[in-house]
This record gives structure tokens, C-alpha cells and sequence, in this order.
């Protein structure tokens, strides 16, 4: 059972957080950024379409130059 719940674990470990690790921990901040502001009177809607869009050119220049 022990092993079944390690292998389970490193699935989503893997699917969560994959080849780059910085751009799962940008959209877990930029959740909690958008939760942050969706408390206040401003509207939310807009913050993680634009982490988003700053983590992926991100990532794809971290992957270009990893060749």
C-alpha cells in the first residue's frame, strides 16, 4: 500500500510540477495573488491571465536555452 500512495504521489508531484518547477511555483503564487485581491474591492479577473502570460515566454526562453 506504501507503495502505491508513493507512486501516486509522484504522478502529481510530476503532472503538477513537470520539467520546470518555476513556472509551477509562479501560477501557485499568482493564485494566491489573485485570491489576495479578490478579497479587495478590485476586480480579479485580469491578475493570472497575466502571470500567465509572463510565465510562459518564461519558460519557453528557459527551455530554448537549455539547448
Amino acid at each position: 500500500m506504501a507503495g502505491r500512495i508513493r507512486a501516486f504521489g509522484a504522478f502529481w508531484y510530476d503532472f503538477i510540477v513537470g520539467d520546470d518547477w518555476v513556472v509551477a511555483v509562479g501560477l501557485v503564487i499568482g493564485l494566491a495573488l489573485t485570491y489576495a485581491v479578490s478579497r479587495t474591492a478590485v476586480p480579479a479577473w485580469w491578475l493570472l491571465p497575466l502571470v500567465l502570460a509572463l510565465l510562459l515566454p518564461l519558460s519557453l526562453w528557459r527551455a530554448a536555452r537549455k539547448r
